[in-house]
């Protein structure tokens, strides 16, 4: 089965392309105009790949492309600073191609930072927090206003990266049925379509969680709400895994209640998770060092850590990593997986590097080297 690894950068969007033994790769871009792509998605069905950024120079958009990659096109949803000098200057709107077609959304927010596509919807999460959807493949967007109109949207606070909806999990078996992280405010759910959310922040048993002095840590019987990344585990049991800023947390009923599975781990703090396509027990995340001491992998040596008994206990994967001085960071959106038997992973760096294992962890190698700040790495597979 070929797989395309879709890659978000800072200088635009990178295709690694495989066959299908996942022993050799080949890459293409940058794509979208140098623009910065912060996540990207595929519709293995049709091929269409989608990829999602910007920011205050170029305002806010969703690129697609319909043939692997060749050719794009930008729907541009905000303005940027490019906007206001090319309305003021007609020989620069000339040299870009500018039109004065206003963008359906003014300035309302600045990026585009995350994508899912499901059921025929592809939906996208920005910055200012909002989540938009489109019913046309990307070519018109509405706001889904239920989340935006949340009763605590005014007490929403933006994390170092700012506000941003980063994390939509769709329900694969239920087009009703959403959740999404937002830093920092935490996760939200909706099983309606949208029309109503609830925020799902709640812990397990407060009074035995740790509370911590950071405003990000767990308090006042809730998860921090500076959630880093979320992901749904496969089957029918709603369990859901999310690293945030300050530790790794397992819900078993569709996060209405989040359960402490930091034991084991070098650190509570990290980006991404990611979680086995068939077994809802293997999980797989990137500790790093600390908010405040450099956020690296801890003794610069890097490591992947997994569990196969839903964080109860954990080993780290190091074969093929760096073990001497390590300094990167893998964002939150940097880690994806495929469906291969055994399972594949991917992550990427803010070093420009993508790593690979085709044995679950076990061991790594290299598939691309010296790109550019590594935002985001999403799998597309297709027949």
């Amino acid at each position: 089965m070929p797989i395309t690894l879709l890659i978000g950068t800072t200088k635009g969007a990178f295709l690694a392309t495989n066959s299908g033994d996942r022993s050799a790769w080949e890459l293409s871009g940058p794509h979208c105009d140098g623009w910065s792509i912060n996540h990207m998605a595929g519709d293995p069905e049709t091929g269409t790949i989608w990829a999602g950024g910007g920011g205050d120079w170029f305002g806010a958009g969703v690129w697609k492309s319909t043939d692997s990659g060749a050719t794009w096109t930008l729907t541009k949803l905000c303005k940027g600073q490019m906007d206001d000098w090319a309305a003021n200057d007609a020989d620069f709107a000339a040299m870009i191609g500018w039109t004065d077609t206003p963008p359906p959304f003014s300035d309302d927010f600045t990026q585009i930072w995350s994508l899912a596509h499901t059921f025929g919807t592809l939906y996208a999460g920005a910055k200012p927090a909002c989540l938009l959807k489109s019913t046309d493949m990307g070519q018109t967007w509405t706001k889904v206003e239920g989340l935006t109109n949340h009763p605590s949207a005014e007490s929403w606070e933006g994390g170092a990266a700012g506000l941003t909806l980063h994390s939509i999990v769709p329900d694969p078996a239920n087009p009703k049925k959403l959740w999404v992280g937002i830093s920092a405010a935490g996760v939200f759910a909706t099983e309606d379509e949208g029309q109503t959310w609830e925020r799902r922040n709640r812990l397990s048993n407060a009074e035995a969680c740790a509370h911590h002095d950071h405003p990000a840590a767990p308090r006042d019987g809730e998860t921090g709400h500076c959630v880093h990344n979320m992901v749904r585990a496969p089957g029918d049991s709603d369990i859901l895994y999310q690293q945030n800023h300050h530790g790794v947390w397992r819900s078993s009923d569709g996060g209405r209640s989040w359960d402490d599975i930091n034991e084991g781990l070098p650190s509570t703090f990290g980006f991404p998770i990611r979680v086995h396509p068939r077994d809802p027990d293997t999980i797989w995340t990137l500790p790093l060092n600390g908010d405040m001491a450099g956020r690296y992998p801890p003794d610069a040596a890097a490591a992947v850590w997994r569990s196969r008994d839903g964080g109860q206990s954990w080993e780290d994967m190091r074969e093929g990593l760096p073990q001497k001085n390590c300094f990167f960071t893998v964002l939150r959106q940097g880690m994806a997986g495929d469906t291969q038997d055994p399972a594949g992973l991917y992550f990427g760096t803010n070093s420009g590097s993508v790593f690979a294992t085709r044995d679950e962890g076990d061991s790594w190698s290299e598939v691309a080297a010296h790109l550019p700040t590594v935002l985001s790495v999403e799998v597309m597979e297709t027949a």
